[in-house]
């Protein structure tokens, strides 16, 4: 098979598949004949799917690119900042309180801030695990008006994740935090905004779990290890260096 029939065979398997959930693009007749053109065509090379596959994964790869540089802005500044706030790399980082990966998360990279003082971390409040979680973002954005957004989230992080209203009174006063004013924040209208527009980011750059991070153009799902996060990093400072 000549490389032009299997490229047309590939974008025909690729549009197919994505007509797969808009069924209106092709009538009964036509869905029949691209079937049977695409099974003739697999029987003689099953490497066409493996193809289409990698071409519609690098497609989705660089739409979510576009969308990082984008969204850029938004993402670097829509956060609590924790780091060095005049960091050269910026490494946001998407989560919820509950989630037990992100809890995972907290050593390693609390080790990778340790160890490289040029990081700067925006906290990206993205409460997806029911009310609770919910609950621990207004809190957590509450006291960021009062400065205490890192030390209320070092607390609910290290607290059982089924968070309720007594355990964040009680660890805001424990920590010197103004208790009155961060309930009656909680409440604020513009603070479910904030939390609004964190979960708009989310979508549009397609974070569809927590942790996810977003490093230069590098978007990482999960709890990765420090390895990963070093690597990113490192990417991400030598691409800025490059652009200067």
């Amino acid at each position: 098979m000549t490389r032009i029939m299997r490229f047309a065979l590939a974008c025909l398997l690729g549009y197919l598949m994505i007509g797969v959930a808009h069924a209106d693009l092709f009538t009964p007749a036509q869905r029949a004949e691209v079937v049977r053109i695409l099974r003739d065509a697999l029987q003689h090379d099953p490497t066409i799917l493996r193809d289409a596959i990698n071409a519609l994964k690098a497609d989705e790869g660089n739409q979510q690119k576009a969308q990082l540089t984008a969204s850029r802005g938004r993402l670097e500044e829509g956060g609590a900042v924790g780091g060095n706030p005049r960091g050269d790399v910026t490494i946001v980082e998407f989560f919820d309180t509950r989630c037990p990966y992100c809890r995972k998360l907290e050593p390693v990279m609390a080790k990778l801030l340790a160890q490289d003082h040029g990081v700067r971390l925006v906290y990206m409040d993205l409460p997806i695990l029911g009310p609770p979680s919910v609950l621990s973002s207004k809190a957590l954005l509450a006291a960021d008006r009062q400065g205490g957004y890192e030390k209320l989230r070092d607390a609910i992080m290290a607290a059982p994740p089924q968070t309720t209203k007594a355990m964040i009174k009680e660890a805001a006063e424990r920590l010197g935090l103004d208790w009155a004013r961060l309930e009656r924040d909680m409440d604020d209208p513009a603070i479910q905004a904030r939390i609004n527009e964190h979960l708009k980011l989310a979508q549009a750059i397609g974070v569809d779990g927590t942790p996810a991070m977003v490093i230069g153009d590098t978007f990482l799902p999960g709890a990765v290890d420090l390895a990963a996060l070093r690597n990113a990093v490192a990417a991400a400072r030598k691409a800025k260096q490059g652009a200067q």
